[in-house]
């Protein structure tokens, strides 16, 4: 097979995959064809291959093809090998066990939060987040935090590609308006979401950075709106300030710990 047809299979056994994940029950080899627009033949010899490596699986009777288990196993040896999880998670245990509260921790990729831990609390709270769901940036307080330090060519990049959409009737979604709230987050060092992401749910997050001073996550406190009260966010200001820094520096940032 020449490079060009190469990447050519390449490319539509990633096509396939997608397709495949975003189907809870599974697709079948005519639905795939139909939708990336190649024959069934072609598609069947992908899928063989894919299902041989186990990426792919076929239900026995559905006949219906779906993700293997080997994304699991690849999944599982990327977030060990983030070590910002081993370091970070004393201190998002910590907070748990403080305020019995959701707490999120999230890392910056291609203009999007991605949730790489979350620990549940105590208290009921049905949230839409879990660990490998991405989030926008705009309207969630770990995506401001982050977005806060970023370059500012990177944030108007972000912000052209990704726009400001309404999530709630409390999504900021004037970019003038929006901006100023950065610049808010980044003098006082922590960011809200005050239901700007999901009706009744507010959030405090901090940014956290990596050895070179460079943002790379941020963690967040998650409850109630009737919980999470302006006295108890005055409360958890300092304290997620605090962890904040102390998460960076055992990643190797120099900040003075109060």
């Amino acid at each position: 097979m020449d490079r060009e047809n190469m990447v050519k299979s390449v490319s539509r056994a990633l096509d396939i995959i997608t397709l495949v994940s975003l189907k809870k029950g599974g697709l079948g080899v005519t639905e795939i064809a139909k939708q990336i627009d190649i024959n069934k033949s072609s598609v069947y010899r992908i899928l063989s291959t894919l299902v041989q490596y186990g990426y792919i699986e076929q239900d026995a009777g559905t006949g219906r093809y779906k993700l293997g288990y080997k994304f699991l196993e690849i999944s599982s040896k990327l977030l060990e090998s983030i070590d910002l999880r081993t370091e970070a998670m004393p201190f998002l245990q910590e907070l748990e066990s403080e305020t019995n509260e959701v707490i999120h921790l999230v890392v910056y990729d291609q203009g999007e939060v991605v949730y790489i831990e979350k620990l549940e609390g105590n208290e009921t709270l049905r949230m839409h987040s879990k660990v490998g769901k991405r989030a926008p940036m705009h309207c969630t307080s770990v995506g401001k935090a982050i977005l806060a330090h970023l370059p500012a060519g990177i944030v108007s990049d972000i912000l052209e590609r990704k726009g400001l959409p309404r999530h709630t009737d409390k999504t900021i979604t004037e970019k003038e308006t929006f901006l100023q709230e950065l610049k808010y987050v980044k003098q006082k060092g922590f960011a809200l979401d005050l239901e700007e992401n999901e009706h009744g749910i507010t959030c405090i997050a901090v940014p956290i950075f990596d050895h070179l001073g460079k943002v790379i996550a941020a963690a967040s406190i998650s409850g109630p709106t009737m919980r999470m009260t302006d006295e108890r966010l005055d409360h958890l200001q300092e304290r997620m300030l605090h962890f904040g820094k102390q998460i960076s520096a055992r990643l190797g940032y120099e900040s003075r710990i109060s």
